[in-house]
């Protein structure tokens, strides 16, 4: 590997982004790589910049953050032959804690990515979502939320207080308040779910929110997706069966049902009960329903050890 595009998000890690940037960009030149700064003032002018690179060629494209940051490098190696790598210095680092990757620690990431990209990357599905009979997608790894979870995680974008994880349980309490069932149809390969409904949530791996464990069956390079539909549950049952979500203990849940497939479309049924809200990918807006997801095997390379979780 010679060189390297960077891309730093200089407020992950509650801050501390801007300086585990510097460091990886040294670690990277002690070990004879060229790294090309391409971190911008926004992530919009970051992913045209990193684009740009792509297409001039880079040996590896390389991201610095949490799970915004590995989503917006997502976005723009899928489907090429350039390599992600990935220093998680973020909150929630689900796509690392999936993969094996290491978490807040510079020169083992460092060491990892460039043993991988002797090795060979690991291939990682990718589910794509838009639209349905749009070709515009937008890209992910981990998962798509499309009910009281994508509340949850709009909530904790506005919130400036605690920082960390637990801001998303303190969402979580505040978005009980307003939260009313909505109305869904969900279409899978070979079924079709048709209810009100707390939560639906399309897995490519087995976790977000920072460890939640939503999924544990699912695996990023089955060719599956997972989907999970909880019936409409009052509040009072919200409440008990968020400890089981946490550990991964809710799928023997009654309202709990889980949909294997390889594509899916989710629409909003108003008769059923409200509207669900906009859809969220890999913690990222990606808007409202409906929306239909699809997977897409191997077609990210990662520069990861092992088969992680």
């Amino acid at each position: 590997m010679t060189t390297v595009g960077l891309v730093v998000n200089p407020r992950s890690g509650q801050g501390r982004g801007r300086g585990v940037g510097e460091r990886t960009a040294a670690a990277l030149r002690r070990r004879g790589v060229t790294v090309l700064d391409l971190t911008r003032d926004s992530a919009r002018e970051a992913r045209a910049a990193a684009r740009r690179a792509v297409a001039h060629g880079l040996d590896a494209l390389v991201v610095v953050g949490g799970d915004g940051m590995v989503n917006l490098g997502v976005n723009v190696v899928a489907e090429t032959d350039v390599p992600l790598g990935v220093v998680a210095a973020g909150t929630g680092n689900d796509l690392a804690r999936v993969l094996g990757l290491p978490r807040h620690d510079v020169e083992r990431s460092v060491e990892v990515m460039l043993e991988a990209f002797e090795a060979g990357p690991r291939a990682v599905d990718l589910g794509s979502v838009g639209p349905p009979g749009y070709a515009t997608r937008t890209w992910f790894a981990g998962v798509l939320s499309c009910g009281f979870d994508a509340a949850v995680n709009a909530r904790a974008n506005r919130m400036r207080w605690p920082r960390g994880a637990a801001r998303y349980w303190f969402a979580i309490l505040g978005e009980l308040g307003s939260y009313r069932p909505y109305g869904y149809k969900v279409t899978t390969d070979d079924a079709t779910w048709e209810s009100s409904g707390t939560l639906v949530a399309v897995c490519n791996t087995s976790q977000f929110g920072g460890g939640i464990r939503i999924m544990p069956p699912a695996r990023p390079d089955d060719g599956l997706l997972e989907v999970l539909v909880a019936s409409g549950l009052p509040r009072h049952a919200i409440l008990s069966v968020l400890p089981r979500v946490k550990v991964g203990r809710h799928l023997g849940h009654p309202a709990c049902q889980v949909l294997a497939t390889t594509s899916v479309t989710i629409e909003p049924i108003p008769r059923l009960g409200a509207p669900p809200p906009a859809a969220f990918a890999d913690g990222e807006p990606v808007g409202p329903l409906p929306l239909h997801v699809t997977v897409h095997p191997g077609v990210l390379r990662v520069l990861a050890e092992g088969r992680g979780e």
